[in-house]
């Protein structure tokens, strides 16, 4: 591959299966989507709210005619919805890639019906009990891969969130977040080694977009996407950042180019903010491999999934 890669350098998807979660209509899973299917995947939309995902649907066949997609309605906050979703994603049959896109960021401080903290619970336990109950389907493509999306934001975690997660402590929700992203890299990397172990013929690498244009983090301190102050936040991130669809590139370059496992994908510009995706570095945490497999028993004990 010469030059900086672009979604030409995908190639042709006919007869791949794709699971892309949180693809919410002009996001950073919608993009990631859109490009798929415009190589020719199948794309399974997997999201929680049957209506959205019906209009991602109707966008992706409005860019892409004849785009083939699916739907799986899944709640990563709820871990009964993840196994649920699980069940219900055997109909798919042999998945070539699962892209864990979906995520919340630094919203207000909940406990799901699980009691687990919303961000962990959704950012890392519920697409880690997820790829568990995909990882057979995957492995029988042959050659599956798993892309985790992570962020320039587990630089700012001190510590690997690997206590008891139902345990209640001081809670700050941008240092939680960071922990969130953190864990997603420790699963990546961990998930990696252990399907290396076992011969199992699936690859785990993470990704991140830099600063991109999405509602993400104007959900996250104002609850909503909608009224004054929302479209005011939204308008500052858009001017200062690069767009969905740049930032959904590097997520395309770590599930299509051919790279190996645990490899980590991001912008190439100046402080990876923005730019054509490169593989690019992690914070040494990141890269502990004592706090990746205690991550991973923690993960296995919370979600009740022992794997691969």
């Amino acid at each position: 591959m010469s030059g900086a890669w672009t979604p030409a350098d995908i190639g042709d998807l006919t007869g791949r299966t794709a699971v892309v979660t949180g693809p919410t209509l002009g996001g950073l899973g919608f993009h990631t989507a859109l490009e798929l299917a415009r190589h020719g995947a199948r794309v399974v939309l997997a999201g929680r709210t049957p209506d959205k995902l019906e209009a991602a649907a109707s966008a992706l066949a409005a860019e892409v005619p004849g785009a083939a997609t699916e739907a799986l309605v899944v709640d990563l906050s709820d871990l009964s919805s993840v196994r649920a979703a699980g069940a219900a994603a055997t109909r798919f049959g042999p998945i070539h890639l699962l892209v864990n896109n979906a995520g919340v960021m630094a919203p207000p401080l909940s406990r799901t019906t699980d009691g687990l903290e919303s961000q962990m619970a959704t950012n890392h336990f519920g697409p880690f009990l997820l790829t568990g109950l995909l990882l057979d389907q995957l492995a029988a493509s042959g050659d599956g891969r798993v892309v985790t999306l992570s962020s320039q934001m587990h630089r700012v975690a001190r510590s690997a969130p690997v206590g008891d997660p139902r345990t209640p402590r001081r809670h700050s929700r941008w240092h939680t977040y960071g922990q969130t992203k953190l864990a997603n890299l420790l699963f990546t990397f961990e998930l990696d080694r252990r399907l290396r172990q076992t011969g199992t013929p699936v690859r785990a690498l993470a990704a991140h977009p830099g600063f991109a244009g999405t509602h993400l983090a104007v959900n996250g301190q104002l609850g909503t996407t909608r009224g004054r102050r929302a479209a005011i936040l939204d308008g500052a991130v858009k001017m200062v950042s690069q767009s969905a669809e740049a930032g959904a590139r590097p997520t395309l370059m770590a599930a299509t180019a051919d790279l190996p496992g645990s490899t980590y994908v991001g912008p190439s510009g100046p402080g990876e903010a923005s730019g054509p995706p490169q593989v690019v570095g992690t914070a040494r945490l990141a890269r502990d491999e004592v706090a990746q497999r205690r991550l991973w028993e923690t993960s296995e004990e919370t979600v009740g999934l022992a794997w691969p």
